[in-house]
């Protein structure tokens, strides 16, 4: 059981897609919907005045899409997760999805108990991927940089303090479970994507699944 109510924004250019969403949303006890919006610039208007911990976000909409929504949000340092819930399963969708910011993107046939599930997750700080959207994103990943021995690289502490990004623990979390200092686990993630070439902790948490460095 959630600490609180997880309020959620919906961004969808779909009335219809919309009206389900909410009716859906609306019976969970620990779910609120504070908002809807019909595109991207309508979307990042209405997160910055509602503060939703969550955006349920298509990526094609006129106007404003959501990856550029997503870029908006970023640059904004708005705190919501994003889930992207989308009927677009090209990988030229899902990359740049996950590169913008998104912590999660998943299908619009997901079953609605799995997208009730889904934002659970994204709220408490986990990425989450449909199987075959991560499998589109790992197997861009590997053709970039030739395959996945990147990660023998790393130290065994680097490893551990990477298993915990993918747990979704913040830098104060690691810290505590690993009784280190937040200066050193600072360094040991500064460390983790500079050896694996990643950009952010979005892309290290998704390499920590593929090699199985979960918990």
């Amino acid at each position: 059981m959630a600490d609180r109510t997880i309020r959620v924004l919906l961004v969808d250019d779909h009335q219809v897609v919309r009206r389900g969403l909410r009716t859906f949303l609306e019976v969970q006890d620990d779910i609120e919907v504070v908002g809807e919006a019909a595109d991207g610039a309508e979307g990042v208007a209405r997160a910055e005045e509602l503060k939703p911990d969550v955006v349920l976000m298509d990526v094609k909409m006129p106007g404003m899409d959501g990856i550029e929504a997503l870029r908006r949000l970023r640059d904004l340092a708005n705190p919501a997760k994003v889930l992207i819930v989308t009927s677009f399963t090209e990988q030229r969708t899902v990359v740049p999805a996950l590169r913008a910011g998104a912590s999660g993107y998943v299908y619009k046939d997901i079953d609605p108990d799995a997208l009730a599930g889904a934002i659970r997750s994204v709220h408490a700080g986990h990425v989450l991927l449909q199987p075959e959207v991560a499998g589109a994103l790992l197997s861009q990943e590997e053709s970039a940089h030739g395959g996945t021995g990147r990660g023998s690289t790393l130290t065994e502490r680097e490893r551990e303090v990477l298993g915990l990004i993918a747990d979704g623990r913040s830098n104060r979390e690691i810290a505590r479970a690993l009784v280190l200092s937040e200066k050193t686990v600072k360094t040991h993630v500064s460390n983790i994507l500079m050896k694996l070439d990643l950009a952010d902790r979005t892309q290290a948490a998704l390499w920590a699944v593929r090699h199985g460095l979960t918990t």
